[in-house]
């Protein structure tokens, strides 16, 4: 079973009735429960989880140093606010390809104003702001394909 596979189970479990799903194929276990959230959890037999730690090198592979200069960024980045994408698909940052974007860097935006399209399965899906203040930055370049909860735009409030 292939990951995409999985995430279209997901995206259909997501947008259907459905509370509760399992399926199994071999040895591979994969049950989808839908309650407020939708939890994961997928089970291999064959496979258990490893730690490791190498000379200084934390389990995420960052260097202590690294660690603690993001630590000081994300205090610095407390006004900041992440617009995540909530599906899967494709984002488009005009409303037309030879339209203007949505929305440019310094940019001031307020709740409900469109950012970006997020394009699934041909639907054409508007993302609006969710605060007011000023886009800082536009993590995701136009026509790229995005995740489910993966930062879009860091807002600085206002």
């Amino acid at each position: 079973m292939d990951l995409e596979l999985i995430k279209k189970l997901v995206k259909i479990i997501d947008s259907s009735s459905i509370t509760d799903f399992s399926i199994q194929e071999g040895d591979l276990k994969l049950r989808i429960s839908k309650r407020n959230k939708i939890q994961q959890v997928i089970s291999h037999s064959g496979i258990q989880p490893q730690h490791t730690q190498v000379h200084g090198i934390t389990q995420d592979n960052k260097l202590p140093e690294e660690a603690a200069t993001e630590s000081k960024a994300a205090s610095q980045n407390q006004n900041l606010h992440e617009i995540k994408s909530p599906i899967v698909g494709t984002l488009y940052r005009a409303p037309a390809p030879d339209a203007d974007p949505f929305v440019q860097v310094g940019d001031t935006v307020s709740p409900g104003m469109v950012l970006c399209i997020v394009e699934a399965m041909k639907l054409m899906n508007e993302i609006e702001c969710d605060v007011s203040g000023k886009i800082v930055k536009i993590l995701v370049e136009n026509g790229k394909p995005v995740e489910y909860n993966q930062p879009l735009f860091l807002i600085e409030r206002s």
